[in-house]
């Protein structure tokens, strides 16, 4: 299983290292974004959309204070989206 997990800014950082911590404790393949849904949505867009051609199973989305960059990935695609408030 391989995972994209996609945050908003490096603020984001502290709170989604844990969910990379874990797939590293797992042995969980992943790729991360830093993107953000208004500011670089052609990038999230691009990131989701060829995600399964690079084995990416399911995401893992979280910004500050939104949820608009979880809603956004889901719009992309048909994969599982866990949202993570922050």
């Amino acid at each position: 299983m391989k995972v994209g997990l996609i945050m908003g800014s490096d603020s984001d950082f502290p709170v989604m290292k844990k969910a990379l911590d874990i797939f590293k404790e797992f042995g969980v393949e992943y790729e991360v974004l830093l993107a953000s849904a208004h500011r670089t949505p052609a990038a999230v867009r691009e990131f989701v959309s060829t995600a399964e051609d690079r084995g990416i199973s399911a995401f893992v989305v979280g910004a500050g204070m939104a949820a608009h960059l979880p809603g956004v990935v889901a719009s992309y695609t048909t994969l599982p989206v866990i949202g993570v408030p922050l």
